[in-house]
């Protein structure tokens, strides 16, 4: 148990500190200045709203049917329906992971290991439950089901409408393993999420037994900090193929019902990827995003103008790739040649959140808690 709370601990530090790629508060100097665009893409804020800032942690806002539910560090869960705020509910207690929700439930998860849900209508606790593990990643919440990802690489199945555990699954891990705010996906029957060591695996949503497992990268070197090849990012799906990208690895493309590999290309990543039915979009450890043709994993385009801003996980709206910077920058890519579009600034504080689709619309939450919605005309 010792050697495992070590682990954690080198975890946040290597995640905090030697690796600034994965650290959005680390500073390697200014980052370098917006060049203006030629006939800018007009990009209109529909509203925008407040919630507590993320401190350390990373909170993505949910987004079901008309409603928004977001939170910050405090605890206030809020449900937002076109900038207004419907309710809001202090579960006085800090949250460290969150919000997950399928319109009917609305979940998060605390430091100390509690998992909290609330009704998506009323905004009133339904349950809570301990599953003595920190949170650090959104709770998924579909078919009855939530499903959590505890810091230690756990998941926990819990029934929706009680939150009484199901299942546990739980495989061994590397002694050194990046810190992030990962979760999992949800599609069918299947539970997709990607560890450390860069294994993906795919677990039945049943009994949490293994379904399969696919290999994204392979861990290399003579010392543990050179080894670490984690896939610190949510997996992407089509109904045929799931994809994950690994820090120090490789991105990775499988076959959804048994996971056999379709495709490989070294790539390292711990921001993530978005795919459509053609491409895989990926940004990469110095801030540059490609697209790959999602058949093969060739090279379709690349663009390196927003290298050494932090550009975060790409996003696919309409004709567009979307990514938040580390200076509260959303910055629109076409998404079939890579050109920088447009771009709009929510806050002067760093996205670290994934952009949330709204139907034509984004939406964003920054780490000072500034929640806005964005029409990409």
């Amino acid at each position: 148990m010792r050697r495992q709370r070590l682990a954690l601990s080198l975890a946040g530090v290597l995640a905090l500190s030697a690796c600034s790629s994965l650290n959005p508060f680390s500073s390697e100097g200014k980052p370098p200045a917006l060049k203006p665009l030629a006939s800018p893409v007009k990009m209109n804020e529909g509203w925008r709203a407040r919630v507590d800032d993320a401190g350390v942690f990373v909170f993505q806002p949910a987004i079901s049917g008309g409603a928004v539910f977001a939170t910050g560090k405090d605890g206030e869960v809020t449900r937002i329906e076109s900038g207004r705020s419907v309710w809001k509910t202090p579960l006085k207690t800090r949250v460290s992971g969150g919000v997950g929700s399928d319109g009917n439930l609305v979940a998060v998860g605390t430091p100390k290991g509690e998992v909290i849900a609330l009704d998506a209508e009323t905004g009133q606790v339904k349950w809570r439950v301990f599953i003595n593990a920190e949170v650090l990643a959104a709770p998924a919440v579909s078919g009855g089901m939530v499903v959590v990802r505890s810091a230690d690489s756990r998941l926990f199945g819990l029934d929706a409408s009680d939150g009484k555990r199901r299942w546990t699954y739980q495989r061994a891990t590397p002694p050194l393993a990046l810190r992030n705010a990962a979760g999992v996906v949800m599609e069918g029957n299947f539970i997709i999420a990607g560890y450390p060591g860069g294994k993906l695996v795919a677990v039945n949503g049943t009994n949490g037994s293994l379904a399969w497992e696919g290999t994204v990268a392979v861990p290399r070197g003579a010392t543990e900090l050179e080894r670490v090849a984690d896939i610190t990012s949510l997996p992407v799906m089509t109904p045929r193929a799931t994809c994950a990208v690994a820090f120090q690895g490789r991105v990775a493309c499988f076959d959804m019902s048994n996971g056999s590999t379709l495709w490989t290309r070294d790539l390292s990543s711990s921001r993530g990827l978005d795919l459509d039915d053609r491409n895989v979009f990926v940004t990469d450890e110095k801030g540059a995003i490609h697209a790959l043709d999602l058949a093969n994993g060739a090279s379709v385009w690349k663009q390196d103008q927003l290298a050494g801003r932090s550009p975060g996980r790409p996003r696919i709206v309409g004709e567009y790739v979307v990514v938040g910077d580390i200076e509260g920058y959303v910055h629109l890519l076409r998404k079939d040649d890579g050109s920088l579009a447009g771009r709009h600034r929510v806050d002067s504080s760093p996205i670290l959140a994934d952009p949330q689709k709204a139907g034509g619309d984004i939406v964003i939450q920054t780490r000072n808690g500034s929640l806005q919605a964005i029409d990409v005309q």
